[in-house]
């Protein structure tokens, strides 16, 4: 799937070890790094920056405080079957970096780690990913990395789509 992805948005993915994998992005926003932070930090946020084939799903977000050891629960569809996904925050450094860790979910590991750095008033986003993939699905790694390109390709043009409108919002 292709979106407007924007322009200084870069991806890429390398091997660790035999079934573990690191995924990057970056992508330059155009808003201070504590407003940045704030929207990533909300997970009632996270609906709009999933791509809708996943059918996302959370549980009750209306509570829901982030703070290290915060535990969230969702679902999501793979492959035309809804999981389970339980993540927990284990570093929690507002304005400068989360990471989460997936505690339920489709993969043996899944370490995601959200950098967020300030530079002439925009903020420099960098998702690091650790994943390790279950030995079953290891054939099925080429399909599963086109997957996460998607997802994170579609993250990136929501992401564009928000911070337009909230940069606008800000001028007024």
């Amino acid at each position: 799937m292709k979106y407007d992805t924007p322009s200084d948005f870069v991806i890429s993915f390398s091997k660790i070890s035999f079934l573990t994998f690191k995924l990057t992005t970056v992508q330059t926003i155009p808003l201070p790094k504590e407003r940045t932070f704030k929207f990533f930090q909300d997970p009632c946020n996270l609906p709009y920056i999933t791509p809708p084939w996943l059918d996302f799903k959370m549980k009750d977000c209306s509570n829901w405080e982030v703070y290290e050891g915060a535990e969230f629960e969702y679902s999501i569809r793979v492959f035309g079957f809804r999981m389970s996904w339980r993540s927990k925050i284990l570093d929690y450094k507002p304005s400068d970096y989360f990471s989460d860790v997936q505690l339920i979910g489709p993969y043996d590991s899944w370490i995601h780690i959200h950098l967020f750095e300030e530079r002439d008033k925009k903020t420099i986003m960098k998702d690091i990913v650790t994943y390790k993939l279950p030995f079953y699905a290891l054939l099925l790694h080429f399909i599963i990395k086109e997957r996460l390109r998607d997802i994170f390709c579609y993250r990136s043009y929501r992401i564009k789509l928000w911070a337009e409108k909230e940069a606008k919002r800000l001028l007024v």
